[in-house]
């Protein structure tokens, strides 16, 4: 993928918008056109505090992502849409909680849907999330299937699927997506994104859209966890708590187990299922959420953060903090081993049915009110 790059500085913050041609030879993605001789709209308007910041790309921009300050989170108060692929994002902060809402068409080149290993098209949806403005760490846990988090292009981060061994919850043995991905049985593109039946298009991994070929500098920020930690992508600080120490390549703690599976599906541990891959602590950068504290660019005074990652497990499976209900309905390792939710019916789900039933709507589905958007 070829990339190229427009840095503007406006107000004291500066903001960089990606351009991209995504050539590929198995013919299976379609491309967002690129008008090379067109430049992006970009307004940046000031205020007391929290400043808005908009971004309105009038061409096919490839990310959503914006440069900023140190210390400064442009996505306390930010808006971005993509005229050419009709994306929508919306997030800000009010009263100590931050509000996400977004339609969920992504703004990057996808793989052709409806395809052979995922039968759905891509539609237009209605997100309306929110997270603590300030999370807090609490009880660990889990997250087998349900919506993890979402990219600040509104897409959401979904690593689980609903296949199991022998079509059993209860077994444990949850297969793995982009082991799956291999087989073409899910459809999932190049950026590790696939479609649910609702027509959600969703990640699986990390995806390449995310990065913005950003050799030498420290991940932007790419998405928050539905417990409101911050979630960033490939790199940070190789010393966690200095800001100015060298960028770094940060490593998952997780390897494939050695040896055979001891029941259910029997065989080799080789990656098909979630439980072949096991936590060794302080064999990587990150800890068993894939996270870490330390300082970032937009968090000077250090925060517990997230980090998506090439190798397992993709996209963090499990929480720091609390998953808040907007972002629909969850199993969990602790569900499971109490006995709840039901395995798929009639040899399992559509394909690209990965998830459990969500709740989507204008408003948060525990029924608080929303405040008025800042502008």
């Amino acid at each position: 993928m070829n990339r190229r790059h427009l840095l503007k500085t406006m107000g004291g913050a500066s903001i960089a918008i990606a351009f991209a041609t995504a050539c590929r030879t198995d013919g299976t993605t379609s491309e967002v056109p690129l008008d090379p001789t067109s430049t992006p709209t970009i307004s940046l308007q000031t205020a007391p505090s929290s400043p808005p910041l908009t971004v309105s790309a009038t061409v096919g921009t490839e990310s959503a992502f914006t440069k900023a300050p140190a210390g400064t989170n442009p996505f306390d108060n930010y808006t971005y849409e993509n005229t050419a692929t009709g994306t929508r994002v919306r997030i800000y902060l009010d009263g100590g909680t931050r509000y996400i809402d977004a339609n969920g068409l992504p703004d990057h080149s996808t793989g052709t849907f409806p395809s052979a290993g995922n039968p759905n098209a891509i539609t237009e949806q209605s997100y309306a999330l929110q997270v603590p403005g300030s999370p807090a760490v609490a009880t660990p846990r889990t997250n087998v299937l349900g919506h993890w988090g979402i990219a600040i292009n509104g897409i959401p981060f979904a690593p689980g699927v609903a296949g199991f061994w022998d079509n059993d919850f209860a077994s444990g043995w949850q297969e793995e997506a982009l082991t799956l991905s291999g087989s073409g049985r899910l459809g999932i593109d190049d950026n590790q994104a696939h479609v649910q039946p609702t027509g959600a298009y969703h990640y699986h991994g990390a995806p390449d859209a995310l990065v913005l070929g950003q050799s030498g500098d420290h991940s932007p920020l790419v998405g928050f966890a539905a417990d409101g930690f911050p979630v960033y992508i490939h790199t940070g600080y190789a010393d966690s708590t200095n800001g100015s120490s060298a960028i770094a390549a940060l490593d998952p703690s997780y390897r494939l187990r050695s040896g055979t599976r001891p029941d259910g599906p029997g065989g080799t541990f080789d990656g098909s299922f979630v439980a072949d891959y096991e936590y060794v602590p302080g064999l990587g950068d990150l800890d068993e959420h894939n996270g870490r504290l330390g300082v970032t660019p937009e968090y000077p005074n250090g925060t517990y953060y997230y980090v998506l990652t090439n190798a397992f497990p993709f996209i963090p499976r499990s929480f720091r903090g609390t998953r808040d209900s907007s972002f629909g309905m969850s199993l969990t390792q602790e569900d499971v081993a109490a006995g709840l939710g039901e395995p798929p019916q009639n040899g399992g789900r559509p394909p690209g049915d990965d998830s459990v039933p969500r709740r989507d709507g204008t408003r948060p589905p525990d029924g608080r009110t929303r405040p008025p958007r800042p502008r």
